[in-house]
């Protein structure tokens, strides 16, 4: 396995591997009941080919088969540049769905690497390929001077929960994304 940054070209997969992680019925949720997730994928697939977007390429590592498939992604930021980086899903939102998201919750802000989308490819499953990817958005974190790696986790999913408890993340406070009742785990950074 090689886990480098990713590339525009991967553009598609990266955005079907966050929608994974996103939960479909999140995914619903900022499409509407008028869309698919179909067209929800198309948008997804615009934000990441951007270089600014919270779901940019740029900000995404991906984890790479010995013949160069995409098995995982980890997609991260500074969460102090979470509005500027938002507004490239909210335009998409506009003029896709037709729907208005500036007032969205905060998942994040200053003080943390944002680790947005964590997703492997079900067929690549159980070889530590998301222990892996947590450990380069450690990395990141410590390489940028940023004090900790912060993340939301589901309510609903604690196999996931789970990862992230073993990989060293903590419960910090509740929170709540695309309808969903979250957790935010941090995991702080050794000085």
């Amino acid at each position: 396995m090689i886990i480098k940054r990713a590339c525009k070209e991967q553009a598609n997969v990266i955005a079907r591997l966050i929608m994974q992680a996103m939960n479909y019925d999140c995914c619903r949720y900022y499409a509407g009941p008028e869309h698919t997730l179909d067209d929800f994928e198309r948008m997804m697939t615009g934000l990441v080919e951007k270089e600014h977007s919270q779901y940019s390429y740029a900000n995404t590592h991906v984890a790479l088969s010995d013949d160069g498939e995409v098995m995982g992604i980890c997609v991260t930021y500074d969460g102090a540049q979470l509005h500027s980086l938002r507004r490239a899903f909210i335009q998409a939102a506009k003029e896709s769905f037709g729907l208005d998201y500036s007032n969205i919750d905060d998942e994040t802000g200053p003080g943390e690497l944002y680790l947005d989308s964590l997703a492997v490819d079900e067929r690549y499953r159980g070889r530590g390929i998301a222990t892996e990817l947590l450990r380069v958005a450690a990395d990141k974190a410590a390489a940028m001077g940023l004090p900790a790696v912060g993340l939301l986790v589901d309510k609903g999913n604690p196999l996931a929960e789970r990862l992230y408890i073993k990989a060293g993340f903590r419960y910090i406070n509740d929170a709540s994304w695309g309808g969903h009742a979250m957790k935010h785990l941090q995991h702080i950074i050794p000085t």
